[in-house]
């Protein structure tokens, strides 16, 4: 009896023939069952309105925009949802969203590799999160509370009799990216080097350019791939590299796919976090000394921080034809959640920019949702409450440096930058 032939699906690390095709872009690209009245051009993160203020901005897309409106621009063309609800349904309904392509990056067709697990639709998604969710669940990132508060404190230490500091430099990139190596078992000295890259290939979007960072990250991966092969660790990329799920070694491609998500994804989104908490505490003191006269209540302090403050977008291509909202869309149609406006839902949070400590809790979507949700969720949480806890016990006064200009570089990461402070 003939054997039949292995089904490899589109979306799958095996499956050398990258799907979809590249992004289209311009208006030239616009499908025929787009409604001219749906089309917009907002050219969002070049757009001086968004880099003057983006949280401005996320939150007057509601009053501005339709809910769902399909963006036409230089990085691609798009379904864009402003709406809480319509998020929601995207990021946990996996039977119309794919994850397959959807990040930015230029890849090789020839040599196609995918970012796992963040491009691998389920039910492969959770072989490949199943490995490293021991790491990063929240029983496990408790372990590293000890480590960022003394880290905390070393970096207050470094700053405080100077009475100022570049606040991205001396603290919000070196707290979260310090506990990230350790966490990937990747040196400390290399740091600077390491965050140089990755804000280099989140910071163009000239394709020439992120090949070119890419190879250079990816030369660099896979030393340290090798590396792990041979001198095993406690690390992630250690435990990436000999994970053999159901007794199956992953293969070359699926571990440096892995290990490069993981690695720019970790060291770029919590410090831009940082910056724009600290950028709005510096602005008002009569909401610093709340906080600090109500510590019991960190965690939704925290939370709605993150409300606040999110700073990501997520992509994800349609599997099939879908009315949204009656609104047509069809398989192969880009969409783009953006979170931060999202979050900004009056429908779901009353008096979306009031940052209310004492808010009902409800779902917010700074770390995406479902399967696809941010792995580092937890430890982000962490890093955050215990910064907050250790700056306000230490420097509790403190402002913008006067005569600083602040401002938001275009990005697909939303902070200020620099965020020079004096106290």
């Amino acid at each position: 009896m003939a054997t039949a032939p292995t089904i490899i699906p589109e979306n799958d690390p095996r499956n050398p023939v990258p799907f979809p095709l590249p992004r289209a872009a311009g208006p030239d690209q616009v499908p025929s069952h787009v409604p001219e009245a749906l089309i917009r051009s907002t050219n969002m993160l070049f757009n001086p309105e968004f880099l003057a203020d983006p949280y401005a901005y996320f939150s007057g897309m509601h009053e501005k925009l339709p809910p769902i409106f399909y963006d036409v621009g230089r990085i691609g063309n798009a379904w864009q949802l402003t709406k809480h609800e319509d998020a929601f349904f995207a990021l946990r309904h996996g039977e119309y969203f794919s994850s397959a392509s959807s990040t930015p990056f230029p890849r090789d067709p020839s040599d196609y590799f995918y970012f796992l697990p963040i491009e691998i639709d389920p039910p492969m998604h959770r072989k490949y999160r199943a490995i490293v969710d021991p790491l990063v669940n929240p029983q496990a990132v408790l372990k590293w509370e000890e480590r960022i508060r003394k880290l905390s404190n070393d970096l207050i230490d470094s700053v405080i009799e100077k009475g100022e500091c570049e606040f991205t430099e001396d603290f919000a990139r070196p707290l979260p990216v310090c506990v990230f190596l350790d966490l990937m078992g990747l040196p400390q000295d290399m740091r600077d080097q390491f965050v140089t890259w990755v804000v280099q290939l989140l910071k163009t979007f000239d394709p020439t350019q992120m090949i070119g960072t890419m190879k250079v990250i990816g030369d660099y991966l896979k030393s340290a791939i090798e590396d792990k092969r041979k001198n095993p660790d406690e690390g992630m990329i250690s435990r990436i590299v000999h994970a053999a799920p159901n007794g199956e070694p992953l293969s070359d491609k699926e571990i440096f796919g892995f290990v490069f998500f993981v690695f720019i994804a970790g060291i770029d989104t919590v410090y831009a976090t940082l910056n724009n908490i600290w950028y709005w505490l510096a602005r008002n003191p009569d909401r610093r000394h709340e906080m600090m006269a109500d510590p019991d209540n960190i965690n939704a302090q925290v939370e709605e921080l993150l409300r606040v403050f999110s700073v990501t977008f997520s992509g994800r291509i349609l599997k099939q034809d879908l009315e949204l909202r009656g609104v047509q869309m069809k398989a192969g149609d880009r969409i783009t959640s953006i979170l931060p406006a999202c979050n900004y839902d009056p429908d779901v949070f009353p008096e979306p920019r009031k940052v209310d400590f004492h808010r009902p809790r409800k779902p917010i979507l700074a770390f995406a949702g479902g399967v696809h949700s941010c792995m580092g969720a937890h430890l982000a949480r962490l890093e955050i409450k215990i910064g907050l806890q250790e700056w306000l016990k230490r420097i509790p006064e403190f402002s913008v440096k006067p005569g600083a200009e602040i401002k938001y570089p275009p990005s697909a990461v939303v902070g200020p930058e620099p965020l020079p402070l004096v106290w």
